[in-house]
């Protein structure tokens, strides 16, 4: 489906629920201080919201953007625990995670209120990375093209001025944390079949990134593939020089 030579590569780090002060403040000064060897790879971190203001004040003016992992569906309001995308905007968040795997399997998040997430995202000038990826059974049934495309249609119903503003994350749900990785070729072929879907709508520039078990190690045949775009990390993002390093490929 055409290559990625004219989509900016792009590799977000998902701290999910870790991190602390102390230990956060040395994470990012490595970051900050090794971006430059990301090369002309944009670098992101998507962290948990107390964090957002240690975040901003430490990497604002570097070459790292940052991020949240989810947000509210509301403006504002009695919506207690919640978190609104103009909140984010203060703390000068770009990106946010929406629909994230965890957020659909644990809080039970469906495809609807994961579109609406994204189009709350964007209302506030943010950048959603909208998360998909189908289960092992759903994968051992054969069944990925059809899940894939039914948790991405109330997505792309938003449009293609909407889906335009947006990045894609495939995330097999089966290859996290379970020791079963996609192959470079496996995660292609679902990559392809999302830019297809992206191209029909005439949004085929959208980035499309890879989750599930990126390692150093494994980066560089991944980011081989024509229509894989980068990556959205978990582990590997805490551990500084491993994270730069999945950059650097």
């Amino acid at each position: 489906m055409g290559t990625s030579e004219s989509r900016k590569r792009l590799v977000i780090g998902n701290w999910k629920m870790h991190g602390t002060l102390a230990g956060n403040a040395s994470l990012l000064a490595d970051l900050r201080s090794g971006a430059g060897e990301a090369g002309a790879c944009e670098l992101a971190v998507c962290a948990p919201f107390p964090y957002l203001a240690q975040v901003q004040s430490l990497l604002q003016g570097s070459a790292v953007s940052w991020g949240a992992q989810d947000l509210s569906v509301h403006e504002q309001g009695a919506y207690t625990g919640e978190v609104a995308g103009a909140m984010l905007n203060d703390f000068s968040c770009r990106w946010v995670l929406v629909g994230h795997s965890e957020r659909r399997a644990l809080h039970g998040e469906t495809d609807q209120l994961v579109a609406d997430k994204a189009a709350a995202a964007l209302a506030a000038g943010l950048t959603p990375v909208v998360c998909v990826g189908e289960t092992l059974a759903e994968q051992e049934a054969g069944r990925t093209a059809a899940v894939i495309a039914r948790q991405l249609a109330p997505v792309l119903a938003l449009g293609a001025q909407a889906v335009a503003r947006m990045v894609l994350a495939y995330e097999p749900v089966w290859a996290i944390g379970t020791g079963r990785t996609a192959t470079p070729e496996q995660a292609q072929q679902v990559h392809a079949s999302i830019r297809a879907m992206l191209a029909a709508l005439g949004t085929s520039q959208v980035r499309v990134l890879y989750g599930g078990s990126v390692k150093a190690s494994n980066a560089a045949s991944l980011f081989a593939m024509a229509d894989i775009d980068g990556a959205l990390v978990g582990g590997a993002s805490l551990v500084a020089q491993e994270f730069l390093r999945i950059a650097a490929a």
